[in-house]
């Protein structure tokens, strides 16, 4: 017999005033999945993260998780999750055991077995030689290894974890990323991961819904995503002389195995096949319409690619938000609220 969804989203809308920030969204994740938002700061990952663990209350729509209404039992809810929030959240002044145990007491926890499940875990994510130390003293890749084992402690059915490597180096987000899918295999979790990240959605997650402007515009596996662009590669052209790109475009639209050419800031992407051996041929294309490549690049399809073909624009890393402490991500700051 197949197990209850984990999560059942029915069209949840968030509105902050005038500003909705999620809007009119319908989902579910099956237990045991990892599943993935991805979209660019302010499309309202966070707000709909911050009502699936019943920090905010939707407008309209409903939301259950591990079975239980977010609105009409939040406190039910609260103790099946784990939380790991944008900002950084351990105690500086405490030590990375006495940050766990903290946590554990809060869930009720027995001594002897908060006492064994900290130090699992602490093993788990090498900071067995740091227990000891102030959480002052850890790196950021340290800490944030620190605060997903912590939610771990009181073993949850569902974690939620909200931009988990923002502001890591690639290396110490590598690292994380290898701890979260370990932590699945030991706990068999239902995990869901909000990211701007396109390597981290790919390489992580089962699947995943691309969101913007508070909508969901896609949703399917990875692989399956990519499979709806036409074409299995995107050639790049520099072309040295762009005004008469719409010429060359509608040109090369017209070789038979180009799919689309679209211009996207100051280079051609043309979606193409077998892109190696078709190159040249792309290349003699653009000087019979008129023009000169300046230079060429070739790549296999990703998820931002899936992105900019839905919305015509690409997911850029934006500088780090400074979070508020009290307000929170998913709230308009500028509404004091």
């Amino acid at each position: 017999m197949p197990k209850p969804n984990a999560i059942e989203v029915s069209g949840i809308t968030k509105k902050f005033g005038e500003i909705t920030a999620v809007n009119d969204v319908s989902f579910t994740v099956a237990a045991g999945e990892f599943f993935g938002f991805l979209g660019p700061n302010g499309a309202g990952k966070t707000t709909l993260i911050r009502i699936l663990t019943t920090l905010l209350k939707p407008s309209a729509g409903k939301a259950v998780v591990a079975g239980l209404d977010v609105t009409k039992t939040p406190d039910n809810v609260r103790q099946r999750i784990g939380v790991v929030p944008q900002a950084m959240t351990s105690d500086l002044d405490l030590t990375g055991y006495e940050n766990m145990d903290i946590y554990g007491r809060f869930y009720g926890i027995p001594k002897r077995e908060r006492e064994e499940r900290t130090g699992f875990l602490l093993d788990i994510v090498g900071l067995t030689n740091r227990a000891r130390d102030l959480v002052a003293t850890y790196s950021g890749g340290m800490r944030r290894r620190l605060e997903i084992a912590r939610v771990l402690v009181h073993k949850p059915e569902i974690l939620f974890l909200d931009e988990p490597t923002i502001g890591l180096d690639p290396q110490s987000r590598r690292v994380v990323w290898g701890f979260i899918e370990k932590f699945r295999e030991e706990d068999s979790l239902t995990i869901m991961l909000s990211t701007h990240y396109m390597e981290e959605a790919e390489d992580l997650c089962d699947r995943v819904a691309i969101i913007d402007a508070g909508k969901i515009i896609a949703l399917d596996s990875p692989e399956n995503l990519k499979a709806q662009i036409p074409g299995n590669d995107i050639i790049f052209l520099s072309l040295s002389d762009t005004s008469k790109a719409g010429e060359i475009q509608s040109a090369i639209e017209k070789i038979p195995f180009v799919h689309k050419a679209q211009m996207h800031e100051d280079m051609l992407r043309v979606y193409v096949d077998n892109g190696a051996q078709n190159l040249p041929r792309l290349i003699e294309g653009v000087k019979a319409a008129g023009g000169t490549v300046g230079s060429a690049s070739i790549h296999r399809q990703s998820l931002e690619d899936v992105f900019i073909h839905y919305t015509g624009k690409s997911i850029r890393e934006e500088e780090v938000r400074k979070v508020s402490f009290l307000i929170g991500a998913g709230v308009p700051q500028r509404l004091g609220r």
